[in-house]
This record gives structure tokens, sequence and C-alpha cells, in this order.
């Protein structure tokens, strides 16, 4: 492939009209697709830990779902994000609940 053909497959596969911007869009696409991997990490993460939680508050007498503490949550994202943040935390929580 010569330079000029991989320059033009670049810009079309970004969306860019110029080398230097799809160059840039490329290496912005590589970290975010890092960054989703992290972030991928942490929900998992998060998700063993409310098991964890709802485990512990099941065998205790408690109930699965403590709704003061999920408004909490709800209230933190939405603080954070506005109304997508809310979105973001009620599929958390979703995540997080497991099959009810």
């Amino acid at each position: 492939m010569t330079a000029t053909t991989t320059a033009q497959a670049s810009t079309e596969k970004t969306g860019a009209r110029t080398e230097h911007a799809a160059s840039l869009i490329g290496n912005a696409r590589e970290r975010i697709d890092a960054l989703d991997n992290r972030i991928i990490g942490l929900i998992r993460e998060r998700v063993a830990f409310s098991a964890m939680i709802q485990e512990a508050r099941i065998a205790s007498g408690g109930r699965r779902v403590n709704l003061s503490r999920e408004m909490e949550i709800l209230s933190h994202y939405s603080d954070a994000f506005g109304k997508p943040g809310t979105t973001l935390a009620m599929t958390l929580l979703e995540l997080g609940r497991g099959r009810i």
C-alpha cells in the first residue's frame, strides 16, 4: 500500500479530511478504547462488590435492595452528569442487582 493510499484509508476510517486530523483522531480513539477497557473492568469489580453486599445483607435478614442507598447513588451520578448520569446510575444499579 502506498503512503497516499494509507493516508486515504486513515482519513476515510476516521471521517477526517486531513492526515493530521486522522492521526489525532486515531490516537484519541486508541486512548478511548483503553479507557473503555478500564471502565469495563471497574464495572465488573463494582458488580462483584455489590453481590457481596447483597449476600451479607440477605444473610443478616435484610432486604436484597437498599432503596435509600440506591437513591444516594442516583443523586451522586445525577449531580455529576445530569440526566445522562441518572441513566448511567440506573444501568450500574441494574447490573449490580443481578437477576431479581
